[in-house]
Formats: C-alpha cells, structure tokens, sequence
C-alpha cells in the first residue's frame, strides 16, 4: 500500500477533478508547477489536485477544503521545457492547514482519515440501472453534440464510466466538486444520475445548463 504523506504540494486546477484509481493527464509548463514536479519525484512522488473556488487572487487562488492525491506514473520532458506527467489517483484528503514554507508553489498539511475507504477495492454497483445511466448519458452528450465511443463506455465496468465521467464530461466545478466529494460511488452514481436528469430537463424546457 502506498504511504500517505502528512504534506502534499498543491496544484489548484478550476474544473478538474480526480478520482482514486483514475488516471490525469498533466501539461505542466509554469515554473512553480516545473519546481513541484521536480520536488516530487525526489520525493513521494505525490502531488494534491484541488480546484480552485471563488476568492483569493489570480496568483493565489481560493481552495476548495477537498482534493485528491495523484501519484506520478508517467513523466517526459518536452523540447520546449514543459512536463508531460501522468497522475494515478491515490486517495481523496481534506486540507487542514495551508503551510508557509519557502517553495514557489503551495504546501498543507492533509487529513486522510474521512476517506479511508478510497484505499479499498470500489464496490462494483451490482444494482446500477446501467441501461436507464447510459441513456440519460447519451441523451445529454447529444443535447451537447459531445461525441463519444459508446462501445468502450458499454464496455467498461459501470464503476469506471461514473468515475470517467466525472472527470472528463464538462460539468461545472461545483457539480465537479460535489462528486469528487460524495462518500462512495453509490452516492457518485446517484449524484451524476440526479445531475444528468435535471440537464436534460433544463434542456427540454429551453433554459439550457
């Protein structure tokens, strides 16, 4: 099992998301977030994604009180001098306090304890209405003109599409943030089946997203 640092470095995406388990592609090209990378795999080899919220600056963003640590898997250097990192998603964590130390980029010190269940095998949602789940995807990815390879998504365990799309379908980053922070994958199911019907009614009704 892999260990879980009581620090992690931070990097605050607005509209991005990781689940555990779950894979996120990174183009790093700012030189505190190059400094982070480097810091990283001299280290732990760990990194904490938090989407930004309202407030704060450009330069120092407002955090949401939930991440999720990555572990770096992939990682090249491009000709042009930005990293191309790939990140396995570890664990879920809660910022307990943000740290002043002399880095470029942010630090806090994380409480893993209310997602200790991110470190065990997924439930598989043997009871998901798969048909009913893929049909509301469907319709809404139509609604959007997103297009979509529906033999892969048929394909895949039911855990898997609700925690892809979570990540991938362009929701807002507070319904974003609302699944990244749901207890289990029974309730994310729930939430992103609820958040799928309200879309396609709003899209019905003419009054968009």
């Amino acid at each position: 099992m892999t260990t879980l640092p009581d620090t992690l470095p931070l990097f605050p995406l607005g509209g991005a998301i990781l689940l555990p388990g779950e894979v996120l592609p990174l183009n790093v090209f700012e030189p505190r977030y190059l400094n982070m990378i480097d810091d990283a795999l001299a280290g732990h080899k760990m990194i904490g994604i938090v989407q930004t919220r309202d407030g704060g600056t450009p330069a120092r963003p407002a955090l949401e009180a939930v991440g999720s640590a990555g572990l770096i898997t992939e990682h090249a250097e491009t000709d042009d001098g930005r990293y191309l990192t790939a990140l396995q998603g570890v664990s879920r964590f809660e910022i307990r306090q943000e740290l002043d130390e002399k880095t470029p980029y942010r630090t806090a010190a994380v409480d893993w304890s209310v997602f200790e269940a991110d470190r065990r095998a997924p439930e598989a949602l043997i009871n998901a209405d798969r048909e009913r789940f893929t049909a509301l995807l469907r319709g809404w990815f139509a609604n959007e003109g997103i297009k979509c390879d529906w033999s892969t998504v048929e394909a895949a365990p039911i855990v898997r599409v609700v925690d892809q799309m979570a990540m991938v379908a362009p929701f807002a980053a507070k319904e974003k943030q609302a699944l990244l922070e749901a207890d289990d994958i029974r309730l994310r199911y729930d939430l992103m089946t609820g958040l799928l019907e309200r879309k396609l009614a709003d899209g019905a009704g003419g009054t968009g997203n």
